[in-house]
């Protein structure tokens, strides 16, 4: 179902307009999607993201700062997801060796394996993608970097 069937609108000011809102629309679609198959593993997005970029700093730990600028929602309260992270043992937290004030955070065991099981579904993470081509999916990135790129020329 396109657009105007799904919002029920049929005219929009520009294709600009349209191609904006679809993008809204479509974030807000695809986001509940990732939330409902990340919910099998009792997880939020943003859990998902912050071990996914733990992992990726192995075997550096990172502080919260440093999560925070590599987290795709920059909204998030870094200090708080951590702590869920932290009692669901899916996460570790130290004290900083270079600098006492910090809080190190790195990924636990625990926290490796649900991200190998995701790891092990990821297909079915992005199943509704199915229906677009690798080319066309890496066409849609290029153009998502592009909008992007241009807006922060802007800035």
């Amino acid at each position: 179902m396109g657009l105007s069937e799904e919002i029920k609108q049929s005219n929009f000011k520009s294709n600009y307009q349209k191609a904006g809102i679809n993008l809204i629309y479509t974030s807000s679609w695809f986001s509940e999607q990732i939330r409902q198959f990340l919910s099998s593993e009792d997880l939020t997005p943003q859990q998902f993201n912050v071990l996914r970029i733990l992992r990726g700093s192995l075997p550096n730990p990172l502080s919260t700062l440093q999560i925070r600028e590599r987290m795709l929602d920059k909204m998030s309260d870094t200090s708080r997801i951590v702590d869920r992270l932290v009692k669901k043992g899916l996460a570790c937290k130290g004290t900083c060796k270079a600098d006492k004030r910090l809080v190190d955070v790195s990924i636990s065991e625990e926290g490796l394996a649900v991200l190998a099981s995701i790891d092990k579904r990821e297909h079915e993470m992005y199943s509704f993608m199915n229906h677009i081509t690798p080319e066309e999916a890496e066409t849609l990135s290029n153009l998502l970097d592009k909008i992007r790129d241009a807006s922060s020329k802007e800035d």
